[in-house]
């Protein structure tokens, strides 16, 4: 379980993005962090990855305070991050691209064929074009790319910045098809950020709305089948 409690963050030292924000990702469960732009959904994932140190407030996993841990070492403990700027390698193969989420045990040849392998059997067509350089791929099949090199070593808890930014309508399903098939299959945590409301609530087991850094509303899903009460109430 990821918890976050009474978070302030910001990019300069008087001026917080976050204010006293709290939230809690369930194990096994797919949480979805809604808001409008600039309310400082991404830089919450930053601050529970490490790309910015909160001013005060703490981060939890699992019980254990994790609060401004350096990046390498949350991967270490079972953090990934998917960034919401597409991240392939693109001159680089697919197989290359998969090879480069294991460079924490990059000296572990077994274990690196063995999570390799593991994505090929995830996701088939990256077996199909491993000798493909990553680039070549559809939007979709990229952030294939991307699932699998996060899920190299073995998280617990992924962090997911607007994964379909970009993308078309069938390639956008098919990324959320993943979204749902990890939580479900593989029972991975997800904190997902995102702006496809209605998308997102589909999949989602649990909601935050933020408004100016805090907290707006919350509840399980199937509260928010009002839409326009939720966020323009």
């Amino acid at each position: 379980m990821l918890e976050i409690n009474d978070l302030y963050v910001g990019y300069y030292e008087d001026l917080h993005i976050l204010r006293g924000l709290s939230l809690t990702a369930e194990t096994g469960k797919l949480t979805t962090i809604l808001g409008a732009n600039g309310v400082g959904k991404s830089t919450l994932l930053k601050a529970v990855y490490g790309f910015l140190k909160p001013h005060s407030g703490k981060v939890l996993l699992n019980g254990r305070d994790v609060t401004g841990t350096a990046t390498h070492r949350l991967i270490d403990l079972g953090i990934s991050y998917i960034p919401q700027q597409p991240g392939v390698f693109k001159h680089m193969s697919v197989r290359e691209n998969l090879m480069m989420g294991a460079w924490t045990f990059k000296n572990d040849k077994t274990r690196m064929e063995s999570k390799i392998e593991e994505n090929y059997e995830r996701f088939p067509i990256l077996h199909e074009k491993q000798h493909d350089p990553a680039g070549s791929l559809s939007g979709g099949q990229q952030r294939m790319v991307e699932i699998g090199r996060t899920l190299m070593t073995d998280p617990e808890v992924i962090l997911v910045d607007e994964p379909t930014a970009g993308l078309a309508k069938m390639l956008s399903e098919e990324v959320y098809r993943m979204l749902v098939d990890l939580r479900d299959r593989e029972k991975l945590t997800i904190m997902l950020v995102d702006q496809e409301i209605r998308e997102a609530l589909k999949i989602a087991d649990y909601v935050y709305v933020l408004e100016l850094g805090r907290n707006k509303f919350e509840g399980p899903a199937s509260d928010f089948d009002d839409l326009e009460k939720a966020f323009w109430a």
